[in-house]
């Protein structure tokens, strides 16, 4: 039985200019608004953290947290 990917949110590991897929999903969840980000449009994350951001000000946002 083949899964559908479609809706579920997976879980990655963060590296420096790219991601490695942990767990498949379709989209990932902005640390900062809650927003979900689809794969193709992840831009924005901390290696430090592992998390995600939807945006530039969403990083600088949790930058400024730390």
């Amino acid at each position: 039985m083949l899964m559908s990917n479609k809706g579920r949110v997976a879980r990655l590991h963060y590296l420096p200019g790219t991601f490695r897929v942990l767990v498949p999903g379709d989209h990932v969840v902005c640390a900062v608004t809650h927003a979900p980000i689809p794969l193709a449009d992840l831009r924005y994350w901390s290696v430090d953290r592992q998390e995600a951001y939807v945006s530039a000000e969403a990083s600088l946002k949790a930058e400024r947290k730390d």
